[in-house]
């Protein structure tokens, strides 16, 4: 059988050609589209993938920004507390200082009325207590109280101990100025006369004596010189009575100032 070389060369070139046509118009579009398609998915997965990064790094600033908020929430709160908890130490301190100044007004003004009520119930005393004596006095004897008081006085001074006798004596010798004798009362002429001759027979140097008029020695007589004082008064038999009277004004005075029993909270106690 006989090889027809033109046939064979003519189909060997129709087959080229036809490579180079489906190369040309077929493969090559193909293989465009698959690379396109390749380059579009790498794109597309790149994309997902810097999407992916840029979401997590947006859900870790999200979960940073959460927790500084978190912190800065419980910083706020503590900062609020403590400020709360101070201010409300200082509005108990403040309570409880302007709550002691008014107790202490109210006890001083308490103080005040019951010294005040105690002073004048002590001097009542002394004047009832002193007209009451004189009564008695002029009642039961021919003597009044005004000789009494002088006999008492010039008695006192006959028998003064040591170092008042010493010290009263210097000052009657140094004295520039008569003695003064102050009584509640005026003296009559021969009760002045009687404390007179005691003072002379007490002391050596013959002293001056000056007789005075004071309404505030109520039962009393007292002798002044260059700083010197000897006295006598009924405040010495009084003195027990009025200490008694004192406590008990005083003891009404601490039972209304007393505080009552606190029923509340105390400060600091209050919960969280």
């Amino acid at each position: 059988m006989l090889i027809d070389w033109f046939t064979v060369g003519a189909q060997a070139l129709n087959f080229l050609i036809l490579v180079w046509l489906l190369k040309r118009f077929l493969y090559r579009p193909i293989l465009d589209a698959i690379d396109a398609r390749e380059r579009r998915i790498a794109a597309e997965l790149a994309d997902a993938a810097a999407k992916q990064a840029e979401a997590k790094q947006q859900r870790d600033d999200f979960r940073q920004r959460s927790e500084a908020f978190d912190r800065q929430r419980a910083e706020l709160l503590r900062q609020a507390r403590d400020e709360a908890k101070a201010e409300r130490r200082r509005l108990l301190d403040e309570a409880t200082a302007a709550a002691d100044a008014l107790q202490a007004q109210r006890r001083q003004m308490l103080d005040s009325d019951a010294g005040e009520l105690n002073q004048a119930i002590s001097q009542r005393t002394r004047q009832e207590v002193f007209a009451i004596a004189r009564k008695a006095l002029g009642d039961l004897a021919d003597t009044s109280l005004e000789e009494r008081l002088s006999d008492v006085f010039a008695r006192r001074l006959r028998t003064l101990d040591e170092t008042t006798r010493t010290g009263l004596a210097a000052a009657l010798g140094s004295a520039a100025g008569p003695a003064v004798v102050r009584s509640a009362f005026d003296l009559p002429l021969p009760q002045r006369a009687a404390i007179q001759r005691a003072l002379d027979e007490t002391f050596p140097s013959k002293a001056h004596l000056k007789f005075e008029t004071a309404a505030n020695l109520i039962g009393g007589i007292e002798l002044a010189a260059n700083g010197q004082k000897v006295a006598w008064s009924i405040d010495d038999y009084l003195a027990s009575l009025e200490q008694g009277i004192r406590d008990i004004l005083q003891s009404q005075a601490s039972r209304i100032s007393a505080p009552p029993h606190a029923t509340g909270p105390q400060p600091g106690a209050a919960a969280e």
